[in-house]
């Protein structure tokens, strides 16, 4: 039973991220009437604007700008949009489309992010900018502040991201690190109007953590951002960064534009799609097939290993034959103890078959990064079920020593455990799935 199991499983899981997709956001969400673009209830009066610009940055922006150049066309005077390496669609049409780092910033971060800042400085009064903004963006793009460089940033980067730190506070750092994040290219656009149409990546989806928030007032403080930076080892900052975050703490340095600053008042940042979304998704589908299906959260945050133990008691713990489907949504983090290779979605599942002595039911257990991307990896997460133990055994594997490694995807990898989409052109953080038939 365990492939017919598999396989609809995965089926919903792409059904929900179809749903979140941007030419299907787009289509739901904007249609042009003559010369008015309507964007949900608000209407754009297009002949108000000498031009209409079109800008970007994430791992959903490129695919975004697609399906608004399909429905603006020639309108669109220029445009500049930065989405990660080998995200860019095929029919990317007259879109100038950049390339760059992620999850750390690279040399291309950089160029793209001055390039951003350069594009975004040329805006005129009666400009309108619609601005796609996705996750991702915050290594996307980047403008650095005089004396701190690119190595200096990749190795907090790498810091950040090794200790499990939630991704809100590492944009609080990432804000003020930039000249371009926490509202400072709504500074750059001014006096123009601008639109930013966003795709959450975040839980709650609070718009300024959306890739750090380039056009959203940041109610963080460089205090904030030398507060967590402090909780770093020793040796993991470098000397400029603290000395940049101390300067701005002491008020030496102007602080990111924040709420009540008049600047945003030609400026409008609205979601377009979310996590939520997509497992709304998955639950109708999985409830029109007949199955009791609930939605248990998208709000899932915590050590990824720990919340698989947790679903694996909920397996063991269910009585099959009646259709149970949990669904759960968010972004759990990985503290690294290893050298290994694999990603968050990889190692929630390898900690739940961890903590699976033997569970011969009939089950299904999957996580996956909606954006097709897990980790530094080419896999979108990993699945198992009830054979996944006795393969794994099979193989020789020792499922405390891939963990212990954070070697997940050599585990899954020669057991058929892996999922890969490849990029999917959308990016709502990770969908999970529990299913015991």
């Amino acid at each position: 039973m365990s492939a017919p199991n598999r396989k609809l499983a995965l089926k919903w899981l792409r059904e929900g991220i179809e749903a979140v997709r941007p030419h299907q956001l787009i289509r739901q969400h904007l249609r042009l009437a003559g010369e008015v673009l309507h964007i949900r209830d608000r209407q754009i009066f297009l002949k108000d604007y000498r031009t209409i610009r079109l800008a970007g940055a994430g791992k959903a922006s490129a695919a975004m700008g697609v399906c608004l150049e399909q429905i603006l066309g020639e309108r669109i005077s220029d445009s500049l949009i930065i989405t990660k390496y080998d995200h860019t669609p095929n029919d990317a049409g007259n879109l100038n489309i950049r390339e760059s780092g992620h999850p750390v910033p690279d040399q291309n971060s950089l160029a793209a992010g001055e390039a951003l800042l350069a594009f975004a400085e040329k805006s005129q009064p009666d400009d309108l900018v619609i601005n796609l903004i996705s996750g991702g963006g915050s290594a996307l793009m980047e403008a650095l502040p005089p004396g701190v460089s690119l190595a200096d940033l990749q190795q907090l980067s790498r810091a950040m991201l090794g200790a499990g730190i939630p991704i809100k506070a590492i944009n609080t750092v990432r804000k003020h690190l930039s000249r371009i994040k926490g509202g400072q290219l709504a500074r750059a656009f001014a006096p123009a109007r601008v639109i930013s149409l966003m795709i959450s990546d975040v839980i709650g989806d609070p718009p300024d953590a959306i890739a750090s928030g380039p056009t959203v007032p940041d109610p963080g403080t460089f205090a904030d951002a030398l507060k967590l930076v402090a909780t770093l080892p020793p040796g993991s900052v470098a000397d400029s960064v603290r000395r940049h975050l101390e300067a701005g703490a002491r008020g030496d340095l102007p602080e990111t534009p924040k709420p009540g600053d008049p600047l945003f008042g030609h400026v409008e940042n609205i979601i377009l799609g979310n996590n939520r979304l997509a497992l709304e998704r998955m639950r109708e589908v999985i409830a029109a097939a007949g199955f009791a299906v609930e939605v248990v959260t998208d709000v899932l945050e915590g050590e990824a290993r720990e919340i698989g133990r947790h679903w694996a008691k909920t397996v063991a713990a269910t009585r099959p034959g009646y259709g149970q489907v949990w669904l759960f949504g968010g972004e759990s983090t990985v503290t690294l103890t290893g050298n290994g290779k694999g990603g968050r979605n990889q190692e929630l599942v390898l900690g739940a078959l961890h903590a699976m002595s033997q569970i011969p039911h009939p089950f299904v257990l999957l996580s996956c990064g909606s954006d097709g991307g897990d980790g530094p990896t080419d896999a979108a997460g990993a699945i198992i079920d009830e054979t996944s133990l006795t393969k794994s055994r099979r193989a020789g594997l020792d499922a405390a020593d891939y963990l212990a490694r954070n070697d997940a995807y050599h585990f899954f990898d020669p057991i058929g455990g892996l999922i890969k989409t490849g990029p999917t052109g959308t990016n709502v953080m990770d969908l999970g799935m529990i299913f015991v038939p």
